[in-house]
C-alpha cells in the first residue's frame, strides 16, 4: 500500500476514535483538523438556528479558520479523510482544510460518522475544493463504535 495519512475533523470525539482505530489498521500516521476556535457544546446544537454550526452550515461559502496549516500532505499518496456528517454533508471546515493544501495526484478516501445520515451531497460539495487530478473514493459512513475487524474488512474492499 502507498504511504497513507489518516486526517480527520472531530467535534465531539466520535470521529477521532474511529480515525485512530483506522490508523492502527492501516499502520498510518494521523493528523487532526482543528478549528482556530474550538467548538463548544452550545456551538453544536443543530436545533438552534443561531448556533455556530447551524450558521456555518447555512452558508455554503463558510470556511472556519484552521488552527494550523501544518498537515504533511506532500509526504503521502493516500489520504483518508474523516468527519462527522452535518446537515447531510461534511462540515465546512473540511472544505477549508482541502483548500489549504495541494492534493493534486493524491487519492482521498472519505469516511464519516453519523447517527443516521448517509453521505448525501458530501462528495459533490468537497470536489470543488481540490485539484481535478484527485482520485476520490467515497468510502463509508460508520455508525456507533467500530472495531478493528470491521475496518480491516472495509479497507480490503477499497480500490487502492
Amino acid at each position: 500500500m502507498s504511504k497513507t495519512l489518516v486526517t480527520y475533523f472531530s467535534a465531539g470525539g466520535v470521529t477521532r476514535r474511529l480515525a485512530n482505530t483506522l490508523a492502527e489498521v492501516l499502520n498510518a500516521d494521523t493528523y487532526e483538523i482543528k478549528p482556530a476556535t474550538p467548538y463548544a457544546g452550545k456551538d453544536l446544537n443543530w436545533n438552534d438556528s443561531t448556533s455556530r454550526s447551524s450558521v456555518e452550515m447555512a452558508d455554503k461559502t463558510s470556511r472556519p479558520a484552521l488552527a494550523d496549516k501544518a498537515a504533511p500532505i506532500a509526504n503521502y499518496d493516500t489520504i483518508f479523510l474523516g468527519f462527522p456528517i452535518w446537515w447531510y454533508v461534511a462540515p465546512h471546515i473540511v472544505n477549508a482544510f482541502l483548500e489549504s493544501y495541494d492534493f493534486g495526484g493524491k487519492t482521498i478516501v472519505l469516511f464519516a460518522t453519523s447517527g443516521g445520515s448517509d453521505f448525501g451531497q458530501t462528495l459533490a460539495q468537497l470536489k470543488p475544493s481540490c485539484a481535478a487530478s484527485v482520485k476520490w473514493i467515497s468510502g463509508r459512513v460508520f455508525r456507533g463504535r467500530v472495531d478493528k475487524a470491521t475496518l480491516t474488512d472495509w479497507v480490503k474492499t477499497l480500490p487502492l
